[in-house]
Order: structure tokens, then C-alpha cells, then sequence
């Protein structure tokens, strides 16, 4: 019979780094959170081949003296839990794993010096093994350096990644907690290169456009909402400015980044009706509550953490981005996109007339006009193709209206493109609209306002109920959502073990695959944690409707047919981006105009 015995702490540390440093960006993690931590205003960050070769941290914290920088190292050491209720922890770290497991699988050198102390001190530890202390000269603060991580732990080192993509992951780190503390300056330098220089003091929402796109700040809504005792601020893009992949959503709760499915799901919940389902919104949101209601110490890296009452998160963050989105996104993504501006073309200058202008003056008689009618001198025949081309738009008459004089958003219709697009004239610019796509946002918001979704999702009953095998961790998850499926037309129940009975499907896709549709259900409950592909099929169901409703491309308009599309724009939430999230108009102003004509 094996004996149990005592694992030495070298290897302790071991098992523990396996859980709290995976690679040089989850090591990174731990110090820029530990420097935040000790009050730091300022924070360098250097990288050799994406963390692989060394990575280097440097504050100007408190510092530490020589003998907390030996309590530091060892295991379950920590500052920042003063008493017992670790339900009530404010700071990014707390468990005091990440220095001694960093030091137990790398050659690791900590350096600090406390205010107001005259010399700082230095300890060198290779993978566990203490190889040097002594006096060190640094200003007040704490300097970190990661080394050779794995280095002597072949069977980890073998699994890491690439210099670039280590770097990648070490960036995003980065970027995360900065966001997270724009009152904090930010330094990172990768080899001879200056990534990010970020200054303290610059507000929130600049310092989200700084590390997501500067672009966002234009094409994007401000969030600053409360409920209860819950605070959600930070900055939504627009739905018309998306992504193909969800790496650029950056969800915070009580400044920690956290990467949580239920967060995920209720954004992707708020933006369900404005985006195709392979689109992904742009944002970063920051939750704030009690540190009670919420549990932070259910992850060893402290990525993921779990709300007492998470139903009214979610409802929180999916109410609060849709109201922010009604009323701030009428407007559209509006600059217009470079590669399409770089296609406009100044009229190349000739130094001797085009061909088909040419021809026009060579070979006629230039003798002095008779005083007669006559035909069109022979010169323009065959040419009127090419220089009095029929034109690809139409406009009709303008006539004197006391709407021009008003402000409006979107402007006043001056005539129609290709029969498709609209063009407006704004005070600020010229407006294009995609009168098909604005027509089918507007289709759709009226349906819902009539009650239609309540009549897509109203229930028809099987002639014979259906049963459904799945695992039993399935049937939990769909019999603990029954309740909120059964809001959609969807009613099921529990049928044995392993098995669910479903009575009842939404009118709206009553011909569905019952099987199909409660295991396509489940995956998006065991992974946004929220039921909502249900959601989803009966709102593609609407789009559909709204499609089908609205105006075609290549319908010729009149001028106040273009006039009321304009004005009923202005006044629906949403209007700014369709069904899928493309916009549904552009706006080019004078000033991009004038730049068009070599004015500026």
C-alpha cells in the first residue's frame, strides 16, 4: 500500500505555479496586479521575446523592507487580507501564491525599496533556490525580473508558445489592466520597442479608446447607469461597429478584468436584435458592487468570478446597454471608411484634350456662320455616348419648403442613387442612405411596438408530446431554464432521468426539430450560462418579417417619400444600423467634401 507522505515546498510551489503561472503573460498578471496593489502611480513594463526570454516590472509603490521581502516569498504570505473576511477583499490579489510559484519555476529577482528609506535590497532566486541577497539601487518603489521561466522544467517549458504569440496574450494582459486604472501610467516596451505609453489622469473613456481604438470614442455610447447598490460605466460600440470575433469586449467588475460567461451572454443578450449572430460588439463595461455580492475566489488565476444574485446582474447589464443603444444609436458608424474615400478620384489633368473632346474640334469648318437653322455640325455625331453620358442617379425638382429651414439630424432628400441610396443634404454635410436596410430597422421596431414578438412566441401545442434523451446535466440545465423558455412558447418538463418532454413549441418555428432545438438550447446554456438561441431564432423570425415588409432596393421613390423615411429615422431607437448591424446611412461632411475638391 502506497504511503502518504508530506510534499517538500519546493515542489509545493511547483504544483502551485502549475495552477497560477500557465505562461509568461499569466507571471505578467501577477505583478502589474501586485504593483496596483502597493499604491503604485506608475508602472514600466519591459518584455524580451514575449515574456520567454524575461520580463521586468517596475513601480513606484510602497516598497518593501528586507524582511517583508522574505515573508513575500513564501507561500500564503500577504498584505492584503488585515483580518479573516476574504468575502470583502478590495484588492486585485489576495492568496499569496504568485511570487513564491514565479520563484519556483524561474530565475526570479526582487528588488525594493520602501519610501523614505535611503538603499533598497535585492534577492535572487533560481527555480526555488535562494543564490543572492544584498543591498540594491533603485528609487522607492519595486522592480520585478522574470527569467528563463520553465527553464530547468523541460516538460513546461515544451508547451509554450511562440515569442509573437506569448507576446499577443502578454499585450492583452496589459491592455486589460490599464483599462481598468486610467489613474495609473503606463510603460511597455518589447525589446527596443515602445509599445504602449499610456498618462495617468487621462478618464476612463480616453484611456478605452487609447488601448481599444481611437475610433470607439466616435462610435460609441457612454454608459453610466446605477441600480441598487450596482454601478455599470465604461463605453459600448456601436452595433454598426463590430468585430468578427469577441476579443474586444473587456468586462471589469469592481476593477478586476474577469472573463465571465454570464457577462459575455448579456452582452451578447443586449445586442441580440442588432447584430448577426457571427458579429460581436466592441466595448468595455465596468461593473461595481459590494465586494459580498460578489465571490472572487473561485479561479486560481482570478478570472472568473461568481454573483450572489446573478439574475439581476444580467437584467442590469442587458437593460442598461439597451437603453444606452436606444438613445445614443440613431446615429450611425458615420466616418466613412478609408479604403472607400481613397477610391475617389480627382479628374486626371490632360495637357491636350481627350480623345472624344478632340474629335469634337478637328476637321469642322471654322468659316463664319451662315444665318440659318442648320443640324448639329457633323463633329458631335457618334460622340454624344461619350460625353453626354446618361447619369446613374435621379433628383427631381426642388420646391420651396419651410421644412429646409428646420435642423434636422438627417437632413433634407435631394434624389436617389442607383434607386437605392438616398442623398440628403445636412447642415454638416452630405447624408447616404441605404433606403432598404433603414426600412427594414424600422419595419421590425414597429412590429415589436404592435406586440409581434409576443405573437411569434406564442405557444402551439404538439398533437403528441415529444420525448427528448439527453444527459442528465442537460436535463438540469433546461429543467432549472423551463420557466424562462416557456416566455418564448417553449414548454418542457422533466421525463425521467435523462429525458425531456416537450409539449409545446413557439408558433413562429413550429415545424422545427424539437431534438435539434433543445440541444442546440443546452450548449448555449452550458456556455453563456442564458437561454439564448431561443431568443435568437424568434428574432431572426422578426428580421425576416421586417425583410420581407420593407422597402426594396431599386424602388424608385419620390422626394417625400425619401422625406418621411428621413424623418421617421430620427425618431426610432436603432434606426442607425439594421438588422445585422451594417448602418444604414454615412454621412460625409463638408470638410471631407472640400478635401474631395482639393479645397483644403
Amino acid at each position: 500500500m502506497p504511503e502518504i507522505r508530506r510534499l517538500p515546498d519546493t515542489l509545493v510551489n511547483r504544483i502551485a505555479a502549475g495552477e497560477v503561472v500557465e505562461r509568461p503573460s499569466s507571471a505578467l498578471k501577477e505583478l502589474v496586479e501586485n504593483a496596483i496593489d502597493a499604491g503604485a502611480s506608475r508602472i514600466a513594463i519591459k518584455l524580451v521575446d514575449g515574456g520567454l526570454t524575461s520580463l521586468e516590472v517596475t513601480d513606484d509603490g510602497c516598497g518593501m523592507s528586507p524582511d517583508q521581502m522574505a515573508l513575500a516569498l513564501e507561500r500564503h504570505a500577504t498584505s492584503k487580507l488585515p483580518d479573516d473576511a476574504i468575502e470583502q477583499v478590495e484588492t486585485l490579489g489576495f492568496r499569496g501564491e504568485a511570487l513564491p510559484s514565479i520563484a519556483s519555476v524561474s530565475r526570479f529577482t526582487l528588488e525594493s525599496r520602501p519610501k523614505n528609506v535611503a538603499d533598497g535590497w535585492k534577492r535572487v532566486i533560481d527555480h526555488g533556490e535562494m543564490i543572492s541577497e544584498g543591498p540594491a539601487a533603485l528609487p522607492p518603489g519595486t522592480r520585478v525580473r522574470v527569467e528563463n521561466l520553465f527553464g530547468k522544467i523541460p516538460a513546461r517549458r515544451k508547451f509554450l508558445r511562440t515569442p509573437r504569440s506569448e507576446y499577443a496574450a502578454s499585450l492583452d494582459v496589459v491592455k486589460r489592466l490599464a483599462m481598468a486604472r486610467p489613474d495609473v501610467a503606463f510603460t511597455l516596451d518589447h525589446g527596443d520597442r515602445r509599445i504602449l505609453g499610456l498618462q495617468s489622469g487621462e478618464g476612463l473613456t480616453n484611456r478605452v479608446a487609447q488601448v481599444i481604438a481611437r475610433e470607439l470614442r466616435e462610435n460609441g455610447v457612454a454608459i453610466d447607469l446605477d441600480r441598487g447598490t450596482m454601478r455599470l460605466t465604461g463605453i459600448a460600440g456601436l452595433p454598426t461597429y463590430n468585430r468578427g470575433i469577441a476579443d474586444h469586449q473587456y468586462l471589469f467588475v469592481n476593477g478586476r478584468p474577469v472573463k465571465d460567461r454570464l457577462l459575455t451572454g448579456a452582452v451578447r443578450g443586449a445586442y441580440s436584435d442588432m447584430l448577426a449572430r457571427d458579429r460581436h460588439a466592441v466595448l468595455a463595461l465596468f461593473l461595481d458592487l459590494p465586494p459580498e455580492e460578489v465571490d472572487v475566489n473561485v479561479h486560481p488565476a482570478k478570472t472568473e468570478v461568481r454573483f450572489r444574485d446573478s439574475q439581476a446582474v444580467r437584467g442590469f447589464i442587458v437593460s442598461g446597454l439597451r437603453n444606452a443603444l436606444a438613445s445614443g444609436d440613431k446615429r450611425s458608424a458615420q466616418s466613412p471608411d478609408a479604403a472607400a474615400m481613397s477610391r475617389w478620384q480627382a479628374e486626371p489633368v490632360r495637357d491636350e484634350p481627350a480623345p472624344a473632346l478632340r474629335s469634337i474640334f478637328e476637321g469642322r469648318d471654322w468659316s463664319a456662320p451662315q444665318s440659318r437653322v442648320s443640324e448639329p455640325a457633323q463633329g458631335w455625331r457618334g460622340m454624344e455616348a461619350d460625353v453626354m453620358a446618361a447619369p446613374q442617379g435621379r433628383a427631381e425638382m426642388a420646391t420651396e419648403s419651410t421644412e429646409e429651414k428646420k435642423d434636422f439630424p438627417l437632413g433634407i432628400a435631394r434624389g436617389q442613387v442607383a434607386n437605392t441610396y438616398i442623398v440628403a443634404e445636412a447642415a454638416d454635410g452630405l447624408v447616404l442612405v441605404d433606403q432598404h436596410a433603414a426600412h427594414e430597422r424600422l419595419v421590425l421596431e414597429r412590429l415589436k411596438a404592435a406586440g409581434a414578438e409576443e405573437a411569434v412566441a406564442r405557444s402551439q401545442a404538439l398533437l403528441i408530446p415529444e420525448v427528448v434523451e439527453l444527459e442528465e446535466t442537460s436535463c438540469d440545465r433546461l429543467e432549472d431554464a423551463a420557466d424562462a423558455l416557456a416566455k418564448h412558447g417553449l414548454a418542457i418538463e422533466r421525463f425521467g432521468p435523462s429525458a425531456m418532454l416537450v409539449r409545446s413549441l413557439p408558433h413562429a418555428i413550429a415545424r422545427t426539430n424539437p431534438e435539434k432545438l433543445l440541444r442546440d438550447i443546452d450548449d448555449d446554456l452550458a456556455l453563456n450560462g442564458e437561454a439564448l438561441h431561443l431568443g435568437e431564432k424568434l428574432d431572426l423570425v422578426l428580421a425576416t418579417m421586417a425583410c420581407h415588409g420593407s422597402v426594396r432596393a431599386g424602388r424608385t421613390l419620390r422626394v417625400d417619400e425619401m422625406n418621411a423615411l428621413l424623418r421617421e429615422m430620427e425618431r426610432t431607437p436603432r434606426s442607425g444600423q439594421c438588422n445585422h448591424g451594417r448602418p444604414t446611412w454615412v454621412k460625409l461632411s463638408m470638410d471631407d467634401v472640400e478635401k474631395l475638391f482639393g479645397r483644403h
